[in-house]
C-alpha cells in the first residue's frame, strides 16, 4: 500500500472515533477487494494459487493498518463464503425481477496471451477529452466512464500489442429500469452537491451494465452459466455486506440487524472520487432489486498527491506505508491528513517541508508545550496540583466543544484542528500573560495547574486524530481516556508524575529519506563496513542548550558534580556529571552546556539523574565542556 491508499481509512477512522466518543454507535467495516484479472496474472507471475496472494496482501493490509491505528470492527476478503453467497442471492433477486439481460457483445481480446480483456488490461485514449494513458472503463482526467471498444487506439497491458475485437456473450443488469428509483434514491441521500450533479448527469446516459466476464477469471461463477464469473464491481461492494455478516455470526448476531429494510442502523459510505459512478448509481441499484436498505450517505474524498505531484514511483512520489512508518510516527501523518481534510471533493497534498513544520508547530510547540511548561511549576510543588482553577479560561475553551464537535460531524477536519490549535495558542498565552515563573509557588501552581486542566480538555477533542498520543498525555496526566462527557470535570487536588517528553521535534523529510532503500541497495555491504548512523538515528537524540542554575559537590562520589540545568520554557534537569577532576562547582554557574535532553532518566544512589552533558576528553583525562557560541540561548535545539 502507498499513502493515497491509507488516506481513505484514516478520513473514516478519525469519524468513527469521534462518533463513539460523542456516545454513538458506529461499527466500521471494511474488506480486502480481491478478485479480477490483475490478481490472477500477479499470481500465475509469482507461481502461487490466487487464493494464497490473496491471503498474503490481506495479512499486509492489516498490519499496515494497525500501524496506522485503523480500528476496524472487522476487515474481511470479498474472497469468501459469505461474499459468495451474497453474490448469488443478489443476482438471484435481480434475475427473478427480470433485470438481468444478456447480449452479444464485441470484446477486445489478446490473441498473444489467448484471453479477453477486461478493462483495466486496456488502455488508450479517452473518447471524451482525448487524454491519453486512459483506462478502457473511465478516464481519470475528466471522470467519463464508456465502454472500452469506445477508447481511441487501444493497447493491450499485458502484451503491448494491439488487441482484436471478438465477439462473446455477456450478461447485464438493466441498470436503466431502475432510473425512478434512482431519481428517488438521489434526492434522499446525504452526498455532496458536486458529486450528486455528476451522477444525475450520467444518469441521462444510463446502460445496462455489464457484470460477467469470461475465463480464465479469478472470482465467483455465476449460477447457472459456464465459464461465465462475476465481474469484480459486482462482488466487490457486496463485500461490505458480507463483512458485517462474518462479524455478526461471530457475535451471534444477523446481518438483518444492520443491513436490511428493517435496520435501524445509518450506512455511510466513505469512498474515492473515482468509484463515485459505482456506488452512487450500480451499488444501490443491485440493493434495491433484493430489497436490501439503501445508504444513508454516500462521502467522497480526493486524491493524495505528494509536494504536488501525483504518486509515481518513477517521479519517487510513491511514498509506500511501511517505508513511512519506518522513518515517523504514522500517527503524524495522521494529524496532518487532519489538519488538510475538509468535506470537498478535492485532491490533498503531502508537502513533506510543511508535514514536518505543522507537526513541531502544532503537536509539539503548542499542544504538548503546554504540558510540558506547567509540570515544571507543578513538579516544585512535589507533583501536587493545586485545588481550584481559573475558570476563565475553562469555560473559553469549553464553549468551543460543540462548534469543534460540529466540525468533526461534517467531516471539515481543517477546521476542526484550527479551532482546536486556537485553544492551544489561547492557553499558552495565558501561561505567558500570569507569568509563572515569577510568582510566588502557591499562584505559579494554581496558572500551571488551570493549564494542565486546558490541557486535558484540548486532548479531548484531539483524541480521534491521534489515539496513542493522545492516550498517553491523559497517562501523564494519571487519567483514564476522557470524552466529552468529562468536558465539565476539574484535575484538581491531585499528583501529577513527573514529565516525560511524549513527543520530540521533527527534523526535515524529504522523498529521498523514503527511497533511499531503494536507492541506496547496492551500498549496503560497504556501510555495514562502517561505524555510521543515519538521520533518523541522530534525530532521535534530542540537544538542548542549558544553563547551569546550581552546582553541588557529591561529597560520597569522586568524579561527580551534581548540575541543576535551566532548559528555557522546558523547565529544569538535574544531571550527575563526572566532571570533578576539571570543573570547580562554583565556576560552573551560569555556564551554557549541552544537554541530551531526551535521555531517560537514570537513577542513581544520589538521586536520579535526568540526561547528560556534552563534553570531549582525551587521553590523559583531561574533560572539556563542549558550550555552545554567544548569542545561544537555553532551551534553543541543537540540530
Amino acid at each position: 500500500m502507498h499513502l493515497g491508499h491509507i488516506l481513505e481509512s484514516v478520513q473514516t477512522d478519525i469519524w468513527v472515533r469521534f462518533q463513539n466518543q460523542v456516545g454513538n454507535e458506529c461499527l466500521f467495516f471494511c474488506a480486502d477487494d480481491t478478485h479480477g484479472t490483475p490478481v490472477m496474472l500477479k499470481a500465475k507471475e509469482l507461481g502461487i494459487a490466487p487464493e494464497d496472494l490473496v491471503k498474503e496482501v490481506r495479512a499486509n493490509h492489516m498490519a499496515t493498518y494497525k500501524a496506522y491505528d485503523i480500528n476496524f470492527t472487522n476487515y474481511y476478503t470479498t474472497h469468501s463464503d459469505e461474499n459468495k453467497n451474497f453474490s448469488e442471492m443478489i443476482y438471484k433477486s435481480a434475475l427473478d425481477k427480470d433485470l438481468i439481460i444478456k447480449k452479444t457483445v464485441n470484446q477486445y481480446y489478446d490473441v498473444e496471451e489467448g484471453m479477453f480483456l477486461s478493462d483495466r488490461f486496456i488502455y488508450g485514449t479517452c473518447p471524451k477529452c482525448t487524454s491519453d494513458n486512459q483506462y478502457g472503463d473511465g478516464c481519470e482526467d475528466c471522470g467519463a466512464t464508456y465502454e472500452p471498444r469506445d477508447l481511441i487506439n487501444p493497447v493491450s497491458s499485458i502484451s503491448k500489442t494491439t488487441p482484436i475485437l471478438k465477439d462473446s456473450e455477456h450478461i447485464f443488469f438493466d441498470l436503466p429500469k431502475k432510473e425512478k428509483m434512482l431519481k428517488a434514491f438521489m434526492e434522499k441521500v446525504n452526498i455532496q452537491s458536486s458529486i450528486k450533479n455528476k451522477l444525475n448527469e450520467w444518469m441521462e446516459d444510463l446502460r445496462p451494465w455489464d457484470i460477467s466476464r469470461d475465463a480464465p477469471y479469478f472470482g465467483f461463477q455465476i449460477p447457472g452459466e459456464q465459464n461465465k464469473y462475476f465481474y469484480v464491481w459486482l462482488d466487490a461492494p457486496i463485500g461490505y455486506i458480507a463483512s458485517i455478516d462474518n462479524w455478526a455470526t461471530q457475535n451471534s448476531d444477523s446481518i438483518n440487524n444492520y443491513w436490511s429494510e428493517d435496520s435501524e442502523y445509518e450506512i455511510v459510505h466513505f469512498i474515492g472520487k473515482d468509484i463515485a459512478y459505482f456506488h452512487g448509481l450500480f451499488w444501490p441499484a443491485i440493493l434495491d432489486s433484493a430489497n436490501f436498505k439503501l445508504p444513508d450517505s454516500i462521502f467522497v474524498h480526493g486524491f493524495l498527491t505528494v509536494n504536488g505531484e501525483k504518486m509515481s514511483k518513477s517521479k519517487g512520489t510513491g511514498i509506500k506505508t511501511d517505508s513511512f512508518a519506518k522513518h515517523c510516527d504514522p500517527e503524524m501523518l495522521r494529524y496532518y491528513f487532519a489538519a488538510k481534510l475538509n468535506d470537498k471533493v478535492e485532491d490533498i497534498d503531502l508537502n513533506l517541508e510543511d508535514f514536518t513544520q505543522r507537526i513541531n508547530s502544532d503537536l509539539v510547540g503548542k499542544y504538548l508545550n503546554i504540558l510540558s511548561r506547567s509540570s515544571t511549576f507543578i513538579q516544585k510543588n512535589d507533583g501536587d496540583l493545586a485545588n481550584s482553577i481559573d475558570i476563565s479560561l475553562i469555560s473559553e475553551i469549553i464553549k468551543n466543544a460543540d462548534q469543534i464537535k460540529e466540525f468533526f460531524e461534517v467531516r471539515q477536519y481543517s477546521k476542526a484542528i484550527r479551532l482546536i490549535m486556537d485553544m492551544a495558542d489561547l492557553t499558552n498565552k495565558y501561561i505567558n500573560d500570569k507569568t509563572p515563573w515569577k510568582l510566588d509557588n502557591d499562584d505559579a501552581v494554581y496558572v500551571a495547574t488551570t493549564a494542565i486542566n486546558a490541557f486535558r480538555l484540548i486532548s479531548i477533542f484531539l483524541h480521534p486524530v491521534a489515539p496513542k498520543l493522545i492516550s498517553k498525555g491523559f497517562a501523564s496526566l494519571g487519567v483514564d481516556i476522557q470524552n466529552y462527557n468529562n468536558l465539565e470535570d476539574h484535575l484538581v487536588s491531585t499528583k501529577l508524575a513527573k514529565y516525560l517528553p511524549l513527543l520530540t521535534r521533527m527534523d526535515p523529510m524529504t522523498l529521498e529519506l523514503f527511497n533511499e532503500e531503494e536507492n541506496n541497495m547496492t551500498n549496503d555491504e560497504n556501510l555495514n563496513d562502517m561505524n555510521t548512523i543515519d538521520i533518523n538515528q541522530f534525530s532521535d537524540v534530542e540537544l538542548r542548550v542549558a544553563k547551569v542554575i546550581n552546582a553541588e559537590d557529591i561529597e560520597e562520589a569522586d568524579k561527580l558534580i551534581k548540575l541543576t540545568l535551566s532548559v528555557g520554557d522546558l523547565g529544569e534537569k538535574t544531571v550527575f556529571a563526572g566532571i570533578k577532576s576539571a570543573y570547580k562547582k562554583e565556576d560552573l554557574l551560569n555556564k551554557l552546556v549541552i544537554l541530551v535532553y531526551n535521555l531517560a532518566p537514570r537513577k542513581m544512589k544520589f538521586g536520579v539523574s535526568e540526561g547528560m552533558v556534552l563534553a570531549s576528553s582525551n587521553e590523559d583525562g583531561g574533560i572539556y565542556l563542549i558550550s555552545p557560541d554567544d548569542g545561544a540561548k537555553e532551551g534553543q535545539r541543537v540540530k
